[in-house]
């Protein structure tokens, strides 16, 4: 293979090339700084389809003490190296000083292979270029094999959430900061069996329980009910139970055809994976034909255990559940029994405040409520028990029952009945 070039970036006169002159000079002198550090010879790759995975995980291996990447030099003298940033949680804002990706060559020993984000300085404006560089493809690949096996490892700490906006998908992690065991989860028992038995086995040896019975590996549930019973609890313990990636994607009123195939294009490199759609039914009318063309499609679903939540399956079109291979069992949530009520009241630890004849009393007195009006009742009865030293339980659960009164605007029945089911 001839190795000749017409043009040579560090050789070439400003004069006659400008802008490949300033630009082959950056290049040539991280090339030239590789082969002083580590004595290889480096080529250059494009990145066409990685999209940002590469620079994701080298943010998170920065992270870590005992890491696989090493800063060789800063490329501009005169440009930041550091960024000041804030970590988000539930419980607290931390300001943090952290490595800056841009600016900075970083270098990967174990897989000869170096990553760079850097602006060059070209007619008065300045370009952000991302170079990849390893010494052959051989080392190449082996680094990218690292990034998709390093990627499924720390998303098991994150939810992904992808939210349609006016220009397009934007993409952003989750710290998952309160692990949700199964034993929070409170479900008629036979159905939190079910559902959890087909999340196992969906992750168990990559789908081998699939292969040996030929089913497509492919799943997608509906979980439909009131607001407060649990379908985001669910989620989140299921979420916490396995090591798959787990992606939440917001439907919004920006949700276009363009929007649809921007998530199923990304979450089919992060298969086997969880992809969770809240709120199904606020899929836009106009593109709900090329949601279901996707979910019919022989491959874009491989690998996809698809969950669908929704408070009003009235609004559901029938043609996302009623055929095979789109939603394939529906299971509705549905208001708490005096059981579950009990359980869940002294999970939460009502029985603190209350004797055992009070807390009797209260699962009596809290018929009709949700999960959510339950820890609604709790954190009253913690605030009363702490400023008062008391607790009225009866008071508390008739103003509960009296706000809900004033505050409901949809009407549930008990006895709702809907279009859902399988042909």
């Amino acid at each position: 293979m001839n190795n000749q070039y017409i043009f040579n970036g560090n050789k070439s006169s400003r004069e006659t090339l400008p802008n490949y002159h300033d630009y082959g000079f950056v290049v040539h002198e991280i090339k030239k700084k590789l082969h002083e550090t580590t004595g290889a010879e480096f080529t250059m790759y494009a990145d066409d389809e990685t999209a940002n995975e590469i620079w994701e995980v080298l943010e998170e291996d920065l992270k870590e003490e005992e890491t696989e990447v090493r800063l060789i030099s800063h490329i501009y003298d005169t440009l930041e190296t550091f960024t000041v940033s804030s970590t988000h949680t539930t419980e607290k804002l931390e300001l943090i000083v952290k490595p800056r990706i841009s600016n900075a060559l970083y270098y990967y020993p174990r897989y000869q292979t170096a990553l760079v984000k850097v602006c060059i300085y070209q007619n008065y404006n300045e370009h952000e270029h991302d170079f990849l560089f390893a010494v052959d493809s051989n080392c190449m690949q082996a680094f990218l094999d690292y990034v998709l096996k390093r990627k499924r490892d720390y998303q098991h700490n994150y939810v992904t959430v992808f939210t349609d906006t006016e220009d397009g998908v934007e993409s952003s992690k989750e710290k998952i900061t309160k692990l949700v065991t199964r034993d929070q989860v409170f479900l008629e028992e036979s159905m939190k069996k079910e559902i959890f038995r087909s999340i196992d086995q969906f992750f168990t040896e990559d789908g081998h329980f699939f292969k040996e019975y030929s089913i497509p590996y492919k799943r997608g549930i509906l979980l439909y009910g009131k607001p407060g019973n649990g379908k985001t609890t669910l989620v989140k313990s299921i979420a916490a139970s396995i090591k798959a990636p787990v992606v939440y994607w917001q439907i919004t009123e920006h949700t276009s055809s363009y929007t649809i195939r921007e998530v199923f294009n990304a979450v089919a490199k992060m298969t086997p994976m969880v992809l969770v759609i809240e709120d199904i039914d606020s899929m836009p009318a106009s593109v709900r034909s090329v949601f279901l063309n996707i979910l019919d499609g022989s491959t874009s679903k491989e690998g996809i255990f698809l969950i669908g939540t929704t408070n009003y399956p009235e609004k559901i079109d029938p043609a996302l559940i009623n055929r095979s291979g789109r939603f394939d069992r529906a299971y509705e949530l549905k208001l708490p029994t005096a059981t579950m009520r009990r359980q869940y009241l002294s999970m939460k630890q009502l029985d603190h405040f209350l004797s055992s004849e009070e807390m009797e009393v209260t699962v009596e007195k809290t018929n009709g409520f949700s999960f959510a009006q339950l820890n609604e009742l709790y954190t009253s009865a913690a605030l009363r028990q702490h400023y008062e030293g008391k607790v009225d339980i009866a008071d508390i659960c008739e103003k509960l029952q009296a706000d809900n009164a004033k505050n409901k605007e949809v009407k549930w029945d008990s006895t709702f009945e809907t279009s859902i089911g399988f042909n």
